[in-house]
């Protein structure tokens, strides 16, 4: 049996990219944007990616998100959500609002109105995941990319794993400028290095504990005839490999040592050079029993769906709701049949499914009951399926 869902009833957008004013008011589980290159269908899906921890589905700067108007001038931003989930309707609302001294301001979060620290208080009510074609190279990509995709895996299970990857780089950050001064106080040192060592660890070991109930899950849910493979999973790097065989302590201290004594080697390469922002997911096709990598682009793309559906199934038992997902233009390169496995899975999950594609016959094996808005520029119109 699915777990609860929550649904967006209504969308509205404020200013946001290519959108001055628009609303959605959506009565399906399935939602379809359909139009054509350039017309804002993901300007859409990355307004709802905002409703989870972090900077959205193509990591933007917060001034990237503001309408432009006549002469480049950029206005404040707001995206409202009204959600119909397993605790009623709650209304979410995100933004940065205009500043006439032209100074940047922060971004806003709220709940029913009221002020909250960051969209990490949203994951009470809402959880979201996506897959865009940016991911597609993810396999053969730097193991930075790798990183990126497993953090934000973790991210939708865990809203306070933003914060601990984010005080992670400015510790980074902070002691390579120590070790690029003449003379430097050892004691400083000591305690950004400390600081780092216990960061590192706890990141870590939330990247290890979703890989391993993301591992479990896709043990538990194999289907070697299916057609989006099941993937195997690991983490390479030393301190992952440390923490599965001594306590987090142990391993804490271990680090500290590596990086007292690793002092002269980073000062002359300008960067830290072990650590857990160095780690690197590594991804098998299953049923081939291969590298990720090695397999064809349609192979690829096909295990990469099947791992975020796995995803989408953790999230939801975790979580105690089934996550929204946001597909861009995911189906038009999948096959008929992949396409109808595709839809026939979402439906299984449970969740509210928004999906983008500039053909309407890519759509054509779609369940009753989808909704389909047709996006043109700046404007949005429901149409039939």
């Amino acid at each position: 049996m699915s777990p609860p869902a929550t649904r967006i009833a209504r969308l509205r957008l404020t200013q946001f990219r290519s959108y001055k004013a628009a609303e959605l008011r959506p009565q399906s589980d399935t939602v379809v944007l359909i139009g054509p290159n350039g017309a804002g269908k993901t300007n859409i899906l990355e307004a709802i990616s905002l409703l989870a921890p972090g900077r959205g589905l193509r990591r933007a700067a917060l001034d990237q998100f503001a309408c432009r108007h006549e002469g480049g001038r950029a206005d404040g931003w707001a995206i409202s959500a009204t959600l119909d989930g397993p605790q009623g309707e709650v209304t979410l609302g995100t933004g940065q609002e205009p500043d006439p001294t032209g100074e940047t301001r922060s971004r806003r979060c709220r709940i029913d109105g009221e002020p909250v620290g960051s969209a990490a208080a949203f994951a009470d009510f809402v959880r979201v995941i996506w897959l865009t074609p940016e991911m597609d190279g993810l396999f053969t990509g730097p193991p930075a990319e790798r990183r990126r995709f497993l953090d934000r895996l973790v991210l939708a299970v865990d809203a306070e794993h933003g914060a601990r990857v984010n005080a992670l780089e400015r510790a980074l950050r902070a002691r390579n400028r120590l070790l690029e001064e003449p003379r430097t106080d050892p004691r400083y040192l000591d305690a950004v290095e400390q600081e780092l060592a216990s960061l590192s660890v706890a990141v870590a070991a939330a990247r290890l504990e979703t890989v391993r109930r993301l591992s479990a899950g896709i043990v538990a849910g194999r289907d070697d005839g299916s057609a989006f493979p099941w993937a195997t999973l690991a983490l390479d790097g030393e301190i992952e490999r440390e923490l599965a065989r001594l306590p987090a302590t142990q391993v804490e201290d271990g680090y500290r040592g590596v990086l007292r004594e690793g002092r002269p080697r980073d000062r002359a390469a300008g960067r830290t050079l072990e650590g857990a922002h160095l780690s690197d997911l590594i991804v098998g096709h299953g049923p081939k029993q291969m590298p990720a990598a090695q397999g064809s682009t349609g192979e690829q793309k096909a295990l990469l769906i099947g791992l975020i559906l796995a995803h989408a199934r953790l999230v939801g038992e975790m979580a105690g709701m089934s996550p929204i997902m946001l597909l861009d233009d995911v189906v038009a390169y999948l096959d008929p049949a992949r396409r109808e496995a595709l839809f026939a899975t979402l439906r299984a999950l449970g969740g509210q499914v928004w999906m983008t594609g500039a053909d309407p016959a890519a759509f054509a094996a779609l369940p009753k009951g989808a909704e389909r808005f047709d996006v043109t520029p700046g404007h949005i119109a429901t149409a039939a399926i």
